[in-house]
This record gives C-alpha cells, sequence and structure tokens, in this order.
C-alpha cells in the first residue's frame, strides 16, 4: 500500500467524517469517501449517514412502512457480509470453463436438454444444473459472471449466503425449466437463467422496500429484448424462466423475513424447486 506524500494529501482517499482513516468505498449518492463504521447497507450499495438522513426524511408513507417492516428482521447482521458465496460461484464457474478449453467433451456431457429428464430416453436430470456452469465462449462467460459479480455485490449481502445460493440455484433450474417447456429439444449451457433470476429478486426485493427500481427496469427490458434479437442465438427462454422463479423467491424473501417465518420460507423454496421438477412432465410428452 503506498504512502506517499501525495497518496496522503489527498482527502478523497481517506473518510470525509474519519480524516485519520482510509478507504476507497464511495458513498453511492454523494460520492464522498466513507469508512466502514460510516457505511449503511442501501438497496444498491452503500451510503453515508448524511444520505440516509435526507432519504428518511423524503420518504413516502408506503416507503416508511416497508422500512419498518423490513427493520424487524436481523438485516444489519446479514448486511456486513462480503459476498463471499458470488466470488465462490464466480470461482467455480470460471474454473470449468477452463475446463472446459482443455476437455471439449463436458459440455456435451453436461449441457442441458430437456431429453435427457426423460427417463424412456436419457435420464441424466443433474444436467439441469450442471448447464448452469457451463458456457459456449469468453464472451459468454465473461458477461454472465460480470453481470453475477455487479449484483451479488449488492443483493447477497441483503439476503445472506445461503439464501442468496438457493436463489441462484434454484432461478437456474427455472432456466433449464424454462427451456424444456418453451422449446424442449434444444441444447442450451449458461448462468444466463441464474443471472435473470437475481435481477427479478432484485426487482421485487427493491419494489418491497421502497427503493428506486428504475435502473433495474432498464437493465433488465434491455436484457430481455437482446434475447429475442436474429442471429444472436441466445436461449430467451431460460430468460424467461429464470426472471420468473426469481421474482418468485424475491417475494417470499420479502414476506418471511422474520425469524418466526423462517421455516415457511424453507419451505416455500422446497416446494419451487419439487414444482418446477413437476413442470417436467409436460414436456416429456413431446417425446411420447
Amino acid at each position: 500500500m503506498t504512502t506517499s506524500d501525495a497518496f496522503r494529501s489527498n482527502r478523497d482517499n481517506f473518510c470525509y467524517r474519519h480524516p485519520d482513516r482510509q478507504s476507497f468505498v464511495l458513498c453511492q449518492r454523494c460520492m464522498r469517501t466513507i469508512c466502514p463504521e460510516c457505511q449503511t447497507q442501501a438497496a444498491v450499495g452503500v451510503i453515508c449517514p448524511e444520505c440516509m438522513r435526507e432519504q428518511r426524511a423524503t420518504q413516502s408513507s408506503a416507503q416508511k412502512k416497508a422500512e419498518r417492516r423490513w427493520s424487524r428482521a436481523p438485516v444489519t447482521a446479514v448486511g456486513t457480509q462480503r459476498p463471499t458465496a458470488t466470488y465462490a460461484i464466480i470461482a467455480i464457474t470460471a474454473a470449468v470453463f477452463v475446463l472446459q478449453l482443455f476437455i471439449p467433451a463436458l459440455e456435451g456431457m453436461f449441457a442441458f436438454n430437456s431429453a435427457y429428464v426423460i427417463p424412456s430416453i436419457a435420464f441424466e436430470p443433474w444436467r439441469l444444473l450442471t448447464a448452469v456452469f457451463l458456457h459456449s465462449s469468453f464472451f459468454h462467460v465473461g458477461l454472465n459472471m460480470l453481470a453475477l459479480w455487479m449484483i451479488g455485490r449488492s443483493l447477497e449481502p441483503l439476503l445472506g449466503h445461503a439464501r442468496f445460493v438457493a436463489l441462484y440455484l434454484l432461478s437456474g433450474l427455472g432456466g433449464s425449466v424454462g427451456v424444456a417447456l418453451i422449446a424442449p429439444g434444444i441444447w442450451v449451457v449458461g448462468a444466463s437463467g441464474a443471472v435473470f433470476g437475481l435481477l427479478g429478486a432484485l426487482l421485487v426485493i427493491g419494489r418491497h422496500i421502497g427503493a428506486n427500481i428504475t435502473g433495474i427496469l432498464i437493465v433488465l427490458g434491455i436484457n430481455l429484448v437482446i434475447g429475442f434479437v436474429p442471429g444472436y442465438n441466445i436461449a430467451w427462454q431460460a430468460h424467461v424462466g429464470g426472471l420468473v422463479v426469481g421474482a418468485l423467491i424475491g417475494l417470499v424473501f420479502a414476506r418471511t423475513r422474520t425469524k418466526a417465518r423462517q421455516p415457511l420460507q424453507i419451505g416455500l423454496l422446497i416446494a419451487i424447486g419439487l414444482g418446477l421438477l413437476a413442470l417436467l412432465a409436460i414436456p416429456a410428452v413431446f417425446y411420447v
């Protein structure tokens, strides 16, 4: 770490409320440097105490009601967590892609096709999730992991590690089921369904806590439209499946944040997973 005079004389390298504390984290509203003690987790990133006071002063009655509802849950303890699950998923996905470069047969062994969930043809149900960790090119894996990194840094600290992983995997499963329902027989790989699930959950949770979700809607809309552009060879069916499942899980999280409702939350997540597997009986008729 540099300790030059130029570095020490630059106040932007230190918390504006605690000038003796070095930091490189900026408030997402005023863009001033803030140390960990001054950071408050918001729907997107962190904000400083002054901006938090201003935000609360301008809140509508609906936003204040949503904040009171969420403040009953232990959000503070969760909000301080580092997004380690996000980093772990990125690392695993990157490692799998490197393996694909040396063992090209991996894609054929673990990619998803709805035929592989039909017992009479070839029953390999693990492909529903293994396809999420496979990618077809550097651009494909890079784009998905960049999106995961950007969303995960804000969403995982809000949800906690276990909920975030459950959301990611169930959304990925939802993407595979979406492909099986809408376009049975096609081959797919990639984490797009899981990433769209994160966006869907962030949209619902952000709306529930009264956050400004305009940016999320714009990003979501652009990415959905790209999936329908001819020539891009994008499995938009996985996007839709992941988005629907992610939004549903986001609603579950939003409604079951208190400790007393945690058993209900777990039960609903299990029900969503079983419901997705049950839907695979529908594409089976195309193979009979």
